[in-house]
Formats: structure tokens, C-alpha cells, sequence
């Protein structure tokens, strides 16, 4: 027996970033009632591994805020599964990520317009919605908003170890630039990060609080939704589980997909939409044939470059287990000290050889030799840099492996499986050693742990990512917008093509992955999104002009 509830005017599913946005958005008029089911919990205010910045690491591989996805076996991995994790709370990865904000380079949008139907989502129409959501601390110009939910404070990149790879990075012939999300992306600086006075700035936090003041929205967590249910090729309603109590349905007059690049695709399938013929052979009725559903996977891959230091001028000791209890009083007391941080304070992009026409390398660099789970390769100070190429040309696809909602789809990326990838990979980490061999660190240098000197030739490098290269945690295009016959959502209303009354608003609808940390396109994403679903007359476009190197020289 399945128990009802009241109908709604937008029922989204999903309660993390993009799902935030949207509710904020769609609940501002009072006559929409809105209804957010997020299957994960609440981001309880006293949670300290959500909301202190330095404890990130604590999260990613706990079942109680991660869903702990890992892919098949991958064949140019070594047969590794890669783990995968994504927030399973309020806020979703927003909750659990590094922080880094990065809007991604103005020529990912040009990209992006060049595809049939995609003309509305170049940059000149991008960088308002942009500007919308954001306030930039570090100052506003024609690039840089300054009223927005998203707070971003600038990393203060202060240590000695950020000082020499800034200096590095000149000495090595790459250049500074002011804001990598303004005019130049190109080139190195400290970065922007959701952070708000010493804690996390989720999407939860910047927009799902304030409008859950609002009596017409309703949120509702440990909801997860099993299906989209159909009215012939309508959507009409969701079925879903709270907790361990029986079935239930909320029914909607529009709903919309939030769950991410894994989970969209997973329940359109689930629902009838997709391959039909794989459909089929699972056992599925088919609602609509949709063939690029669960296509087009794409992500970055990317491994730890490790130094030894000479001086005691890491962060290392803020991790020793004696230490910790001061670091956390320090936060919980003052929001300040090493706890108020993310430590990836700066960075920047690089081309890996002069045929790119735009960076297609990031940097980000620790003042510590650590991984994400906590782990480091040896006692004593270190510095790194994370490095890994942002335009593989290798896709991957999530697929079902049956009807059962709660098993998880099998994830296959495909990692180094072109040939662009593999040679851009050994391109990738000469340019970090480069930089990281420069004098500005000749006081520092005490030699590279990982991979290490052993470790030179091209095949030695593609052999040791294989082995040691880990996901940036950035799945996406996996229900791309568009107008082909692979496209799944319409981008002037974020309707998925074949039926009517059902949308998606998240990362799965990028055409093609952004250069750098994904979460800041897919708010763009769900800002535009809120207009288009509203009805709103668009932002206008700012056609700005923007750094291309082919204008610069």
C-alpha cells in the first residue's frame, strides 16, 4: 500500500547543490509549493566533520555522510575500482567537499554554445548567473558578483611553502594572474573557497536554511525517492521510502531531478527512461527511448605529487593526534587556526603544451604531504601539488544493474583509455616537476616521495597513475543538455526530451566537463535553471571580453 501526500507545485529530488538553489528559488514567490525529498540527513549545525573546513577528510568514506559509490574494474587502472564519494546529507557534496570554487575557463562555455540547441549557455550568458550567486570577498569588477548567496573568501595562501610555489611557478615560465575565475584564468594565484568566517559554506547553508523559514517549502530528509511515476508520458508524482516505514508517493505538477551525474541517470532508468532496449532487458517498462541516459560520463582524474621539506613550516603538526584537541577548541571557540581552513589555499591552470588553446592543467597546492583519506607516506613536513589533465577525451557511462533502487549502478569512467589521455598525463606531471624543482624551493626540496625518482620515463609515469591516480571527486554529463540525438535535456527549459513534466538540474546536464572543480558551474546551472523553470525573462548577457591567448600575443 502506498500512502500519499499533498501535491505540490515542484517537487525536486534531491536536496543537495543544485537541489538547494532550485528550493530557494522556486519557494521565493509563496504561490509555488515546493517540496524537497533528499534521501540522505540533515546537516545538523553541531557537526563539526561538516562544518569545520580542516575536517573534510573525515567524511569522504563514512557511510553517514557518503554513499560510497566505486566504479567496475577499470581495465586502464590496473583493474581497480576507483572510489567515488558523494555527500549523502543536506547540502550533498557541498558538504563534504574540498571547498575550492572554480568557475571553470570562459572558453568551456564557448564549447558548450558550439553544440546544436546550446547558443543560450556561452559565457556571455553564463557570467551574469555567475555573478548572481556569488559574494566575492576579495572585491567585485565586470567578472566578480557581490551580492550573492555563495560566500567565497580568498584563500590567505600565507605560508612560506605558498610563497616559494608562487615563486616557482614564475621561475618556471608560467605567469600569476589576479582571479583565476575573472578575466585570466590562466596562470596561478590563491584561490576562492565556501567559506564563511572560519566554517563551511555549504549549498544547504547559503540557500536551503534561509528559505526553510518559508511555509510553502517543505524538506524532507531519509527520503529516498525509487521512482518517478508516470501518467502515460507525464510525470505526476515520485514513490519513495522515509526511513524504514512503508511506500509512499508525493505527487507534483513538475518534478525535478537533482541528484547528480550517478544518481539522475540511475532514476531515469529505474522510471522507464532510457535505452530501451537495456531497459528491456532488465525488465523495465519503457516510458520514453533515450538512448544517451547514463552516456557521456566524464571526470578528473588526478594523483599527489609529494615533497619532503627541509624546514618544520608544514601543517603537519596541526594533524598529530596530541594537537588536535587544541586545533578543534580553536575553531569551536574563535572559528580560527588551522581548523578554519581547507588548506587548498591556492594554485592555477597551465597548458601542458603549446598546441592547447586554453589551460588544460590545475594545480592545487598543499602545504602537507597528505592524501584525502588522511594518509601520508612518511613522518615529518612535506608540500604537494594535486595535478591531473581536465580535458580527457575518455567516456564513460552509468548503467542499472537492476530494478532494485538501493543497488548502486555500475560506474565506468574509463580512465587512460585514449591516447590523448595517456600523453597528457606524462605531459601533466613534467610540468609539476618542473615547477616544483625550481630555486624558490631550494631551501624546502628534501627530495620527491610520490611517485619519486624512480619513477621517470613516459611509460613509468602512465604506469604509476594506473596505479595511484585517484578520482577529483568531478562526475558529470551524464543527462548532457542539447538538441542531438544523444541529448537528453532541452536547454531553454531543462525538460528531459520524450515526456513531459519532469526536468533535471545538476551535473549530469554539462555537455562537457568544466576546466576545474565542478561545483561552481553547477550552481550557475541550477541559477539559470530557476529562471527558465519560472518562466523569468533570462539575466542579459555580458559579452565581456576575456583572456584568449590568440588575443593576447
Amino acid at each position: 500500500m502506498l500512502l500519499a501526500r499533498d501535491h505540490h507545485d515542484f517537487l525536486i529530488i534531491g536536496g543537495g547543490s543544485a537541489g538547494s538553489a532550485l528550493a530557494h528559488r522556486l519557494s521565493t514567490d509563496p504561490a509555488n509549493s515546493v517540496l524537497v525529498l533528499e534521501a540522505g540527513r540533515p546537516d545538523y549545525p553541531f557537526d563539526v566533520f561538516v562544518h569545520m573546513p580542516a575536517a573534510l577528510t573525515i567524511p569522504i568514506g563514512n557511510r553517514l555522510y557518503d554513499w560510497k559509490y566505486e566504479s567496475e574494474p577499470e581495465p586502464n587502472m590496473n583493474g581497480r575500482r576507483i572510489y567515488h564519494a558523494r555527500g549523502k546529507l543536506l547540502g550533498g557534496s557541498s558538504s563534504i567537499n574540498g571547498m575550492i570554487f572554480q568557475r571553470g575557463n570562459p572558453l568551456d562555455y564557448e564549447r558548450w554554445a558550439s553544440d546544436p540547441g546550446m547558443e543560450t549557455w556561452d559565457y556571455a550568458h553564463c557570467l551574469p548567473y555567475f555573478k548572481k550567486m556569488e559574494s566575492c570577498q576579495a572585491g567585485t569588477d565586470d567578472f566578480r558578483g557581490g551580492n550573492g548567496p555563495i560566500v567565497l573568501e580568498r584563500g590567505p595562501a600565507t605560508n612560506p611553502l605558498f610563497t616559494a610555489f608562487f615563486e616557482a611557478v614564475q621561475e618556471a615560465g608560467y605567469p600569476l594572474t589576479k582571479d583565476v575565475n575573472g578575466f585570466q584564468q590562466e596562470g596561478f594565484a590563491p584561490f576562492d573557497r565556501t567559506i564563511r568566517r572560519g566554517r563551511r559554506w555549504s549549498a544547504a547553508r547559503a540557500y536551503l536554511h534561509p528559505a526553510m523559514r518559508r511555509s510553502n517549502l517543505e524538506v524532507t530528509t531519509r527520503a529516498f525517492v525509487t521512482k518517478i511515476l508516470f501518467d502515460g508520458d507525464r510525470a505526476v508524482g515520485v514513490e519513495y521510502r522515509e526511513g524504514f516505514g512503508p511506500p509512499k508517493k508525493a505527487m507534483a505538477g513538475e518534478i525535478i531531478l537533482c541528484g547528480g551525474s550517478i544518481n539522475s541517470p540511475q532514476l531515469l532508468q529505474l522510471s522507464g527512461v532510457g535505452n530501451a532496449d537495456e531497459l528491456k532487458a532488465l525488465g523495465a517498462g519503457v516510458v520514453a527511448d533515450l538512448p544517451g541516459v547514463g552516456e557521456n560520463l566524464q571526470d578528473h582524474l588526478e594523483v599527489y605529487i609529494q615533497y619532503a621539506c627541509k624546514q618544520p613550516v608544514s601543517v603537519a603538526p596541526a594533524l598529530l593526534w596530541r594537537n588536535r584537541p587544541w586545533v578543534g577548541l580553536n575553531w569551536l571557540l574563535f572559528r580560527s587556526g588551522p581548523g578554519a581552513t581547507n588548506h587548498f589555499e591556492g594554485g592555477g591552470f597551465a597548458r601542458s603544451n603549446d598546441d592547447v588553446i586554453y589551460p588544460n592543467l590545475m594545480f592545487h597546492f598543499l602545504p602537507i604531504a597528505i592524501r584525502y583519506d588522511g594518509s601520508a607516506p612518511a613522518a615529518g613536513h612535506g608540500y604537494q601539488v594535486h595535478i591531473g589533465p581536465m580535458y580527457s577525451d575518455s567516456r564513460g557511462s552509468v548503467k542499472i544493474r537492476s530494478l532494485d533502487p538501493s543497488e548502486h549502478p555500475a560506474l565506468r569512467f574509463n580512465y587512460l583509455s585514449t591516447e590523448q589521455d595517456r600523453r597528457e598525463w606524462v605531459e601533466a606531471v613534467a610540468v609539476a616537476r618542473k615547477i616544483l624543482n625550481q630555486p624558490a624551493f631550494n631551501d624546502f626540496n628534501d627530495g620527491e616521495l610520490s611517485p619519486g625518482p624512480s619513477v621517470a620515463t613516459d611509460d613509468q609515469i602512465v604506469e604509476w597513475v594506473r596505479r595511484d591516480g585517484e578520482t577529483a571527486l568531478h562526475p558529470s554529463c551524464t543527462a548532457k543538455m542539447g538538441t542531438d540525438d544523444r541529448a537528453v535535456v532541452d536547454p531553454l527549459t531543462m525538460r528531459v526530451h520524450g515526456v513531459q513534466g519532469l526536468r533535471v538540474v545538476d551535473a549530469s546536464v554539462m555537455p562537457y566537463v568544466t576546466n576545474g572543480n565542478i561545483y561552481a558551474p553547477v550552481m550557475m546551472v541550477a541559477e539559470k535553471a530557476a529562471d527558465l523553470i519560472l518562466g523569468n525573462t533570462p539575466l542579459p548577457p555580458e559579452p565581456v571580453e576575456f583572456f584568449r591567448r590568440d588575443r593576447q600575443q
